[in-house]
């Protein structure tokens, strides 16, 4: 206990203190949103990695797909890997960063507005990002529960407000270049901290080997009738595994806190360096989680799904290892949690201020007061979140779970393709953005009150989340196409920037001489 509380209180220490001395780089709007647009690449791809991957992941999606798939859930950490990461960064990451810095465009909504010329488009775009992000920022504390539990056994609403707190207290001193150097060094923990408990965890049944010979050997008629399916290429669901795969990896394309790290980008080398680091990362850290969650029905005999449910499987893998391993995995939850919390709530208080109440509501706001309604938001929406996860911890409130699941499918599915092609299309027009605001947001609310009226493979919120994103990038370039064309002076000023000449190294491109 005594090894547990002190890395704790070391860890806790380290982000205060970090987010103290970091108040300097958070005096206006772009230092405490962007880092001054200075971010340099290990700093960007690690706050990239680590606003990507939560409790969520670690504790309910590695148990819940593992179980499901077994091994073949790997397949999810590759897919965040190669598409949610390597693609992300090379698609997205250059051309983000040049244009919406010409459009002096600080958030995913003021770049709609600017980039098709409607401020309702940007308001209704902030409107769609506060009403998902809060609980999904308030599913991030679920993970934590059984965890402090099984290490600490104390109370589930002390953890939840113990890490608010802290993660408030760092966010609102520093901003942004906080929150990166706090990611760095909570990606750092993360990634030693997965292999140390995927090791003890292999050890412990006898070995690699011996641990995928045991799941072969696990049967489940309810889930399939062939042999050794668990410890199989594709798992015992292909199709719905393949939904998985595509929601968590191709859904970070829309995600306003993750599309917001490509903003603060410093240079070009910052891009090529940082795609390569936050690819490894996820190669790592995803990979690592749904491998290890891949392995749950090894505990089927001490796993009480029904009692705990399928975030009771990590934990219950978890909870034979040494007390300095388990204080490892209380760190790497914390890490992954406060990461990713501290960038939403970042992403939701600058959007509902420089969006929504920045000349809508508050004429004439100067940087000063920007700054500071942006940390009383900060403080808001925390308080908003823990509630939400204090309310669903106490009384079940299965609704709040419910919505919980379809935030990420209702963001990545409205903004996906509206971004993506507003990016690299004259033609995508202001009409395809609102159908594509409409479409996802409508089906994925309607998946939450009518999910039996669905199609059987459409009835899971994932499922449906890669369908509303695969749906965005076949309406926006139809309703573009039949809609009338954006204003030409519009759209040329807005991509006048990739036409900028700048110099560059022989080593990157050949020169005229002979």
């Amino acid at each position: 206990m005594v090894i547990k509380i002190t890395l704790l209180l070391v860890f806790f220490a380290v982000m205060v203190g970090i987010g103290l001395y970091c108040r300097k780089h958070a005096t206006d709007v772009n230092g405490f949103v962007l880092g001054g647009r200075s971010v340099g690449p290990w700093l960007t791809a690690f706050a990239y990695g680590t606003s990507y991957f939560s409790a969520v992941v670690f504790v309910g999606y590695a148990g819940q797909f593992g179980w499901k798939y077994g091994i073949a859930a790997t397949w999810a950490g590759i897919g965040n890997a190669l598409l949610g990461s390597l693609l992300a960064w090379a698609v997205l990451g250059r051309r983000t960063r040049i244009m919406s810095q010409h459009l002096d465009s600080a958030t995913m909504p003021e770049f709609f507005g600017k980039r098709f010329g409607s401020k309702s488009l940007k308001i209704a775009a902030s409107v769609i990002i506060f009403i998902f992000l809060i609980p999904y920022t308030a599913s991030l504390y679920n993970g934590l529960s059984r965890l402090f539990g099984m290490a600490f056994h104390i109370d589930y609403s002390l953890c939840v407000i113990v890490m608010a707190v802290l993660t408030g207290v760092y966010v609102i001193a520093g901003g942004y270049m906080a929150t990166a150097i706090n990611d760095f060094i909570q990606g750092i923990i993360m990634i030693f901290g997965i292999c140390a408990v995927i090791a003890a965890v292999l050890h412990s049944q006898g070995g690699f080997m011996a641990a995928l010979e045991g799941l072969a050997q696990v049967q489940d008629p309810e889930v399939s009738q062939a042999p050794g399916v668990f410890a199989s290429f594709f798992g015992p669901d292909p199709m719905n595994l393949l939904g998985v795969v595509l929601l968590t990896s191709l859904g970070t394309w829309g995600l306003p806190q993750m599309v917001q790290k490509f903003y603060a980008i410093k240079d070009e080398k910052a891009i090529d360096t940082g795609m390569v680091i936050s690819t490894v990362f996820a190669a790592l850290v995803a990979g690592g989680c749904y491998f290890l969650g891949g392995f749950g029905r090894l505990f089927s005999d001490k796993v009480d799904l029904a009692a705990g449910g399928y975030d009771s499987i990590i934990p219950t893998m978890l909870s034979g290892l040494p007390d300095l391993l388990i204080a490892v995995v209380v760190i790497l939850v914390l890490s992954a949690s406060m990461s990713t919390l501290s960038s939403l709530v970042l992403a939701s208080s600058s959007t509902l201020t420089l969006d929504f109440l920045k000349d809508n509501i508050i004429k004439d706001m100067s940087e000063k007061r920007q700054v500071f309604i942006m940390r009383c938001l900060i403080v808001v929406f925390i308080a908003i979140s823990v509630v939400i996860a204090l309310v669903q911890y106490h009384s079940n409130v299965t609704f709040i779970a419910q919505l919980m699941g379809v935030s990420w499918g209702a963001l990545a599915g409205a903004f996906l393709a509206p971004f993506l092609f507003g990016l690299y299309w004259k033609r995508a027009s202001k009409a395809a953005c609102w159908v594509s605001f409409f479409f996802s947001t409508i089906v994925m609310i309607a998946n939450i009150f009518l999910r039996a009226s669905f199609p059987a493979l459409l009835r899971s919120p994932i499922n449906a989340g890669a369908f509303c994103m695969i749906a965005g990038l076949i309406l926006v370039p139809v309703v573009s196409l039949f809609t009338p064309a954006p204003d030409k002076k519009l759209v040329d000023d807005a991509f006048s920037c990739y036409d900028e000449k700048v110099l560059v190294r022989q080593t990157q491109a050949l020169g005229d001489r002979l």
